[in-house]
């Protein structure tokens, strides 16, 4: 698991981690391990948010300083894939010519949209957290996002192009495996909204059913799955809990 664990923080973070081994079977343990690094990033951000908090930072600047640390602890990864896979989707054409779109590296008017909305959310979202002081849900929304990850590369799902962050990881992952993490986080979730668990308890499994969808249409319109699924899977998904988290609390 070593080179699984050093390959998965390397990834899915800023850390400056050394990787030994870049292959399919350190790629399928980092994927498989990614929530772990979400909860993790969670814990940072946690901090963060407590921090501007205790020391009189206005709750809606704090959310937004609070989104921009976490984009800047996973490089913009994520919210780059969301992206692409947004203006994919939003493109005419077929397979080829939206996989080509994702490809390019600008950003459109459906990306564009995409990232302002849900960046919006998310804020939004903290904001209500902090003024909550409910600054402990994020390990669980990070997590969540990361758990998208699983889902999408689970088996029976091929990879979209022959090479690629996709192509490393697609189809590696049990199914079984998936739910396991889905059903911790819901679990983890309810643990730390004991005042309205029943919301935050219906905000996982929405993220769970809003990635598997997710998974299940970009599959069919680009051939499988990219890299940047990952990345719309793991934003819309801790979207979805944190959004429900503010609502619990």
């Amino acid at each position: 698991m070593g080179d699984g664990v050093r390959l998965a923080l390397s990834w899915l973070t800023v850390l400056p981690v050394p990787t030994r081994v870049v292959d399919a079977r350190a790629a399928r343990q980092a994927i498989m391990l990614a929530p772990l690094v979400g909860a993790l990033l969670g814990l940072f951000g946690a901090g963060v948010l407590l921090g501007l908090t205790v020391i009189g930072v206005p709750s809606a600047a704090t959310g937004l300083l609070t989104v921009g640390f976490l984009s800047l602890a996973t490089r913009g990864m994520h919210l780059d894939g969301l992206a692409d896979t947004a203006d994919g989707l939003g493109c005419y054409g077929s397979r080829e010519r939206a996989l080509a779109v994702m490809r390019d590296g600008g950003a459109g008017p459906f990306a564009v949209v995409t990232l302002v909305i849900l960046l919006g959310v998310q804020a939004a979202s903290l904001a209500a957290l902090a003024e909550a002081g409910a600054w402990y849900v994020l390990p669980v929304a990070l997590a969540a996002g990361r758990a998208g990850f699983v889902w999408c590369a689970r088996r029976g799902v091929p990879a979209a192009r022959p090479d690629g962050l996709g192509a490393l990881v697609a189809g590696s992952q049990r199914r079984s495996v998936g739910l396991g993490w889905w059903a911790v986080l819901l679990i983890a979730a309810v643990a730390t909204a004991p005042q309205n668990p029943w919301v935050l308890g219906i905000g996982v499994p929405a993220a769970f059913g809003a990635v598997a969808v997710l998974s299940r249409h970009t599959t069919r319109r680009f051939g499988g799955m990219t890299g940047d699924v990952l990345g719309a899977a793991c934003e819309t998904a801790v979207t979805i809990v944190l959004v429900a988290a503010a609502a619990a609390h």
